[in-house]
């Protein structure tokens, strides 16, 4: 079997600035995106446990998406925040390794995750009366479990393979996380089958949940459409919104990364964009999904007297 390459022991990231008094604005930056994040994200999982309201397979979805943007954040803001205020530059070839499986895997887990929840949508409008008994506990629980599953199985592969090539001695990323973009530009020999490789997991977990999510939406534009009452469209319509905002943030900054030609590759570019999906997007969440949800606003009210009684 073959090894991981250890001609490089350790890489460099660069980040986004050299400026030491840029870097200390971007700490606090961080510190404050992150500290809503976790903040955010825990206080929607506890309002999920604990509120009897929310105990529905739509809820049960989010607090997942919660519990996996929590973990998301912070695979790479804090490393980031060492980075900014530190001489030290450098992560390890196995801390490489670790935050690049740990990064791809929850990032794909969340696709499939978003998909799942287009199905649930779907599900809840077009077939209201036989919503509770086509999306029981166990079938819930098998989709979340399946977009575990087939997230993590394939960035093993893709870790693995990413690895092994041997790198030109320059062990430089002019990124702040090991990124696959700035990692195969330091390797030294890229096989065909790498490239192929790299198309189906693309295609797999991300373009296929993207085709699902985009079919399950059409077919509920088609159900909301066979609504009379246009209350009960605008009804049916904002039990999707969030999902929609989510899926269309998401989703836009990951195709727009990985879906482009490589002569479009633009870093300092690219790293704004990175930065949307991996540290600002898992704080928008709770957000999207608490602001415009009145059952969760009922929640965290009720949680407030019953902490200030």
């Amino acid at each position: 079997m073959e090894k991981f390459n250890h001609t490089v022991t350790e890489f460099i990231l660069l980040g986004f600035t050299q400026d030491p008094m840029m870097q200390q604005m971007l700490f606090v930056f961080f510190l404050i995106v992150y500290s809503v994040t976790v903040m955010g994200n825990i206080t929607l999982i506890v309002l999920i446990c604990t509120d009897s309201r929310l105990h529905t397979p739509m809820y049960f979805f989010i607090g997942n998406l919660s519990f996996l943007d929590l973990w998301y954040s912070t695979v790479y803001t804090p490393k980031i925040m060492v980075t900014c205020i530190s001489e030290d530059k450098s992560i390890s070839f196995a801390g490489c390794v670790a935050q690049f499986f740990f990064s791809g895997a929850l990032a794909y887990t969340e696709c499939f995750l978003l998909a799942s929840m287009a199905y649930d949508r779907y599900m809840a409008i077009s077939k209201p009366l036989l919503y509770a008994q086509i999306m029981s506990p166990k079938i819930c629980v098998g989709l979340v479990a399946a977009s575990y599953l087939g997230a993590f199985t394939n960035v093993a592969i893709i870790t693995h393979e990413t690895f092994i090539m041997p790198f030109c001695g320059d062990n430089v990323i002019d990124d702040f996380f090991c990124d696959l973009p700035p990692l195969v530009k330091l390797a030294c020999d890229i096989k065909d089958s790498y490239h192929i490789l790299l198309y189906f997991l693309l295609a797999s977990n991300v373009i296929t949940p993207t085709v699902f999510i985009l079919a399950s939406y059409l077919f509920i534009i088609f159900a909301i459409l066979r609504i009379r009452s246009t209350q009960g469209r605008l009804k049916a319509f904002s039990t999707c919104s969030s999902h929609l905002i989510s899926v269309t943030l998401y989703y836009g900054s990951i195709l727009y990364i990985y879906s482009r030609p490589s002569s479009s590759y633009s870093l300092e570019r690219d790293k704004i964009v990175s930065t949307f999906y991996t540290v600002v997007f898992p704080m928008l969440n709770p957000m999207i999904y608490s602001l415009r949800n009145k059952d969760v606003k009922e929640a965290l009210k009720k949680l407030f007297k019953i902490s200030a009684s």
